[in-house]
């Protein structure tokens, strides 16, 4: 069994008692304080998450923009410097290869992150689809990420970095600097909450991370609270939502789908064999992934992809897939452990009362 990688913080979350566990070939840190502690202190406060697992890929030259329209569902003909989007990498047939976020950079230059797990065979695709023109080249290494989020995170950046980020708007970025080096402030993240997501050099991440600490609004929070704060708030997990089996269009993410250009898999992305439903619970009782989704007649129609107690709502809610067919039926059942759990259709997000887009004077 080969090691697991670590991350320029590893020995800073060690230090500090963080629970640690493997995570896409990674030791990342799985809690600090406690899931559930971490989860409400990003809804009401400010937490830090170490995310140098993520892969990223820089991509230049004159023809990129083109060519990067072709390999992904991102619409980079209308992508400007300064602003990044969400889309997708899809096989042939439109299943999901991975989802990422393109950055651009410059007119010819572009910054994609990629999830960890799925990073190596990113690249060997991107680098077929690509022409040799373009260059394609892993940073991973050389790039940490850490994430800020939290309705104070705003004021939390601000103060470390001396400068304001008030015009900054959603899924805009921009270069700041951080100890002598450049560091990318990008507002986006993964929780549902006002968050900034900063890219600096991997020797420099560890200090980064110790500046944001020091603030006493900001506390550490690992891979559990960031998996419930997402699930709360409606967000795709690679493995889960998103799989080569499963279609953007299946996830719910049409709207993902608008470039104009002739992408790979476009043909299939937007087929419909199953579609993915939010169900609440009554309980605190949840199912797990795997677990079966059934109609109150006993039918099978699917399959919990992720399910949690949600700590911002006081009950448990899941993510599952069923038929297309029955996707619009209002009960369900869920067989998990040997009980029956019934579980009623909801709309995402779960957790309404997210800081995400709130807007600055």
């Amino acid at each position: 069994m080969s090691a697991l990688l670590e991350t320029p913080l590893s020995a800073l979350h060690r230090a500090a008692g963080a629970r640690m566990g493997p995570f896409a070939g990674w030791d990342m840190p799985i809690q600090h304080e406690g899931i559930v502690a971490e989860h409400l202190h990003t809804r009401s406060a400010a937490s830090v998450f170490d995310i140098c697992h993520m892969g990223e890929f820089l991509v230049r030259g004159p023809e990129s923009r083109q060519a990067l329209a072709r390999a992904l569902t991102h619409n980079t003909e209308t992508l400007d410097s300064g602003k990044c989007r969400y889309g997708f990498l899809l096989t042939p047939e439109g299943g999901v290869l991975d989802d990422l976020i393109v950055y651009s950079l410059d007119t010819n230059a572009f910054m994609l992150v990629v999830n960890a797990a799925c990073a190596a065979g990113d690249f060997a695709v991107l680098r077929e689809r690509l022409p040799d023109s373009v260059t394609l080249e892993d940073v991973s290494f050389a790039t940490g990420k850490v994430d800020l989020q939290g309705p104070l995170s705003l004021a939390v950046l601000q103060d470390a970095l001396g400068e304001s980020f008030t015009d900054l708007g959603y899924f805009s970025f921009r270069r700041s600097c951080f100890a002598g080096e450049e560091l990318l402030v990008s507002r986006t993240g993964y929780t549902g909450e006002l968050g900034y997501e900063l890219y600096a050099p991997w020797a420099k991440t560890g200090a980064l991370w110790e500046k944001l600490t020091s603030d006493t609004r900001v506390r550490p929070a690992g891979l559990g609270a960031r998996d419930t704060l997402r699930l709360e708030s409606g967000l795709p997990l690679y493995g889960h939502e998103l799989d080569t089996d499963h279609t953007p269009a299946e996830a719910g993410m049409d709207r993902m789908l608008a470039s104009t250009a002739d992408y790979v898999g476009k043909a299939g992305a937007r087929r419909r064999r199953n579609a993915l439903v939010a169900l609440r619970f009554e309980s605190r009782r949840t199912a797990r992934a795997g677990d079966i989704l059934a109609l109150p007649d006993g039918t099978e129609t699917g399959r919990i992809t992720s399910a949690s107690f949600a700590p911002g709502l006081g009950y448990a809610v899941a993510l599952a897939w069923a038929q297309a067919e029955h996707a619009e039926a209002k009960d369900f059942l869920v067989r998990a452990a040997k009980v029956e759990l019934p579980a009623q259709r909801v709309s995402l997000p779960f957790y309404t009362q997210g800081t995400a887009r709130k807007k600055f004077p």
